[in-house]
């Protein structure tokens, strides 16, 4: 699988709705070949970046289906290089330090017209501003840099005006629960992923057998041994099949028992989507739930690390280690229990359990590299890539291959 020559890091920070769906992301991008502190042309990163997106990864792989926000500078938004961006999943950012001039204000008219949704970033209130207010869809406010107290009078006067108004740095509950209370629409930072162990959630019947079917399929017990639990639970049993019949396996007539499903889905198959199983069918949100689209990406992308880096020497089982520690990951904010608590009721390995716990062993600095990544904090991804023993086209193809991975299972739940 090819990746670009002129080589960038990629994060994407996800955007929910008032719901904590996920509606959209915000694609990040830096150049790995030029310092930081000296990449002075933003509009070549910017151009770099729709060009990277659209040849090397292919935008609808990036955004699994959902709108896809892009900052661009002044030359940029003059251009007509967004022009190729897909006008039904593009959202254009204009910068914060762009003068919203008549010039400016004509070509957003004219981006509108063609169908592009446009978003003010990092934007505060001024009168001035009006007649852009009545052009874009989208205001973004960082809550960080505004304050609490401000947040109100601010909401008050953007309201006035047909916008959306979208929270950026929503780091924790609290914060969110105030923005939510403002009105306000669209949220984006990473409070939905932080561990809050406060109350017990009481785990239901069907995620007490997902649980069930982990620890079997992780101890290699019998297929039948693995029907039974099935059996045991028909909410599950009927996901598996609605899963089965879904998938194209070359079969001429669609599966009809447990055991045939089980045998035809293959263990490899079934373990993940158990682990899958335990995020999806937690609540309501189902494929749109900011859990699932972070747990299942870690997974695929520790998975395909692991084997680029190891070659040949990677072995299946470890493989499936990688992406199994990917996964598990997140249970603790899933269902607010100690992280220790559940590397104990499900008797893993040590290798898995000092990963999970204190971020160890080679597993544990892929798991660290891959949550640096999701927050775009590419400093701290050069430096874990080399000691995870990672080049950074591995990683480019493994994140094209998690991303690619994820959007067939869109595919197959919304089927």
């Amino acid at each position: 699988m090819d990746v670009p020559s002129e080589k960038f890091f990629l994060g994407r920070q996800p955007i929910l709705d008032r719901n904590q769906e996920i509606i959209g992301f915000e694609l990040l991008f830096r150049s790995a070949d030029i310092d930081r502190a000296i990449f002075a042309s933003y509009s070549h990163a910017c151009s770099n970046v729709i060009a990277l997106a659209l040849d090397s990864f292919g935008i609808n792989e990036v955004l699994c289906g959902k709108l896809g926000f892009i900052n661009v500078p002044l030359k940029l938004l003059l251009s007509e290089m967004l022009e190729l961006l897909p006008v039904d999943q593009t959202v254009i950012e204009l910068l914060e330090f762009i003068q919203l001039d008549e010039q400016v204000i004509e070509r957003c008219r004219e981006l509108k017209k063609s169908g592009f949704l446009l978003a003010l970033d990092d934007h505060e209130f001024d009168a001035a501003n009006s007649e852009v207010y009545k052009i874009v869809d989208i205001i973004k406010i960082d809550i960080l840099l505004t304050g609490t107290d401000a947040l109100p009078d601010m909401v008050r006067k953007l309201r006035e005006y047909p916008v959306k108004l979208l929270a950026e740095k929503v780091e924790t509950v609290e914060q969110f629960q105030i923005c939510y209370d403002l009105g306000f629409d669209l949220f984006q930072g990473y409070f939905f992923a932080r561990p809050v162990v406060l109350n017990r959630n009481k785990i239901d019947v069907s995620i007490l057998a997902l649980l069930k079917l982990q620890q079997q399929l992780a101890a290699g017990e019998s297929v039948e041994m693995i029907e039974t639990t099935f059996k045991e639970n028909p909410g599950i049993s009927y996901n598996l099949l609605k899963l089965v019949n879904s998938v194209s396996l070359g079969m001429r007539e669609k599966i009809k028992t447990l055991r045939h499903a089980i045998l035809m889905l293959g263990i490899n198959q079934l373990r993940r989507w158990t682990q899958l199983s335990l995020f999806a069918g937690h609540d309501s949100r189902g494929i749109n739930h900011p859990l699932l689209e972070m747990a299942a990406v870690r997974g695929r992308l520790m998975e395909s690390m692991l084997k680029r880096a190891s070659g040949h020497a990677a072995s299946n089982e470890q493989a499936e280690t990688a992406f199994m520690t990917g996964i598990l990951s997140l249970l603790d904010v899933l269902f607010e229990i100690p992280m220790a608590e559940i590397v104990a009721n499900l008797n893993l390995n040590d290798d898995v359990g000092s990963a999970l716990l204190k971020r160890e062993g080679r597993l544990g600095k892929m798991l660290n590299l891959t949550e640096k990544l999701e927050t775009a904090d590419f400093d701290a991804v050069t430096v874990l890539l080399h000691e995870c023993g990672v080049s950074l086209d591995q990683l480019l193809t493994a994140q094209l291959e998690a991303f690619n991975w994820r959007s067939s299972l869109i595919y197959q739940e919304k089927k």
